[in-house]
């Protein structure tokens, strides 16, 4: 796999340009003969900073956002604002569900299932979400959710 110097975009082949914006490989860039950027001293792997957007949410999100070498990659960009948008979805959703659930919580035993139920369903849902988007950001692919992917790509395309 080789990462793109200009747009951080990762070819799962060993092509010579970019799949994304064209450009050309340099000779330095990251293949399996060659180290990447983490392995030289000079900060962490894309694929493994995009991870780090899932599991440390939202401060290493904000992080990667502002720290000089991670804020010029799309890659880590896109993961990045795609982790802060779907936290912030979560805890909307969160809200919602609390006062659904304040209102079946009146109805005794039923109601009490059902809220259990809900809140059982909701966090192994997000947990078995955030562990596909770790998987697919690890391995270089950049999986869009539906309308918060897009926020994301637009977001990360303005910060270019």
């Amino acid at each position: 796999m080789a990462t793109c110097a200009k747009c951080g975009a990762v070819s799962p082949d060993n092509s010579q340009v970019c799949p994304s914006c064209g450009a050309p490989f340099a000779a330095g860039s990251a293949t399996p003969g060659n180290p990447t950027p983490a392995a030289s001293g000079q900060g962490l792997a894309p694929n493994v900073a995009a991870l780090l957007s899932y599991i440390l949410w939202p401060v290493i999100c904000l992080l990667f956002l502002i720290l000089d070498p991670y804020n010029k990659n799309k890659f880590i960009r896109f993961h990045a604002f795609q982790a802060l948008f779907l936290g912030l979805a979560a805890i909307a959703i969160g809200i919602v569900l609390m006062i659904t659930t304040a209102i079946l919580g009146m109805i005794p035993v039923l109601g009490w299932i059902l809220d259990a139920l809900i809140w059982i369903g909701f966090g192994l849902g997000m947990l078995g979400l955030m562990i596909y988007l770790m998987y697919r950001a690890y391995n270089g692919d950049r999986f869009m959710l539906p309308f918060i992917g897009n926020l994301a790509v637009q977001q990360s395309e303005k910060l270019a």
